[in-house]
């Protein structure tokens, strides 16, 4: 595995603060699943649950789920895992990936752990009976900025603080993303949480989920560290089909950010490989998923997401291709 040293050496961002205990996934009516099952040897955190449908032999298609929290808390396997695990009955594999937070490591651990972890899921693929040619990689807040991190399909040893020569060969790209919500520019977000008079403005302070990430506060934090830690940044001809989903309302990750990083990849020729779907009136708030004004929309965007993911499945090979040997 490619990782470097991560110490909190950058800058004033403290230990994090009291992490919340989110209540845990069901999971005990998945027959056939396996648990904890280690892709990296640095840290206990670096470890993966997969869940595989109750019929068929596969190989299966599958989603590679990274949790949010701030990059600070969460669990591979709590509550915010029910709705990806609804992809079992359309027959999807799900993998559920656990990574080193920020209390552990900082940037771009998180990242470096969730590329190892789809190098692993490929290279075990006969054994977990899954389809290494169709994987999408999905998450919301912290987990949408890793799994859009993980469309941008960048090549080994092209991401900071990863060397080629220790990846084995197998390239960590999915065929597709779901970004859910994810915060991508970390410098804009406070500017734009006030200009949207809806989301808190509280990104810059040294507590904040995006400072303890950094390991410095984004208020004093260079815009180079910052690109680093921005999927747009990575973003080119290599890039999988992209579904980015943001709420109108989201009170913790400006709505703006998903809106500005959707048009940062049309400027760079990349709007027929984005779609962007606005969820009106959408708050996020811990420990579910997504709250909204009306009920139904949850049934509305549960339904409109599997769809979409239903067609991501269906991507031909060649157009995954498309870029093989750049």
């Amino acid at each position: 595995m490619a990782q470097a040293e991560h110490s909190h050496e950058r800058g004033d961002a403290p230990a994090p603060r009291t992490q919340h205990q989110p209540r845990m996934a069901k999971i005990d009516g998945i027959s056939r699943k396996a648990l904890d099952v280690a892709y990296a040897q640095e840290s206990p955190n670096q470890r993966l649950d997969i869940f595989l449908p109750e019929a068929g032999d596969g190989p299966f298609p599958a989603l590679i789920y990274t949790h949010g929290g701030g990059f600070a808390f969460g669990d591979k396997r709590d509550d915010h895992l029910e709705p990806p695990l609804l992809a079992l009955g359309q027959g999807i594999a799900v993998v559920a990936v656990e990574y080193r937070l920020s209390g552990e490591a900082l940037f771009p651990a998180a990242v470096l752990d969730v590329r190892q972890a789809v190098r692993f899921v490929k290279a075990r693929a006969a054994e977990y009976r899954i389809d290494p040619a169709r994987l999408i990689a999905i998450g919301g807040s912290a987990g949408g900025n890793l799994a859009a991190m993980l469309g941008m399909n960048v090549p080994n040893g092209a991401f900071p603080g990863e060397c080629a020569a220790s990846c084995d060969g197998m390239q960590p790209d999915v065929l597709a993303a779901v970004d859910q919500f994810g915060p991508t520019d970390f410098k804009a977000m406070d500017a734009q949480a006030r200009a949207n008079g809806v989301s808190i403005a509280d990104h810059d302070l040294p507590d904040s989920p995006e400072s303890r990430y950094l390991g410095i506060s984004v208020a004093k934090a260079s815009a180079a560290l910052c690109d680093q830690a921005n999927p747009l940044t990575y973003a080119g001809p290599r890039m999988a089909r992209m579904l980015v989903q943001h709420g109108t309302a989201d009170k913790l990750v400006p709505y703006q950010q998903s809106a500005e990083f959707v048009r940062g990849l049309e400027e760079k020729g990349l709007g027929d490989w984005v779609e962007f779907t606005t969820l009106a009136g959408a708050v996020v708030l811990p420990p579910v998923i997504s709250c909204y004004a009306r009920p139904e929309s949850i049934d509305e965007m549960l339904h409109h997401l599997t769809g979409k993911i239903l067609d991501l499945m269906d991507i031909e090979t060649a157009d995954f291709r498309r870029w093989e040997g750049m």
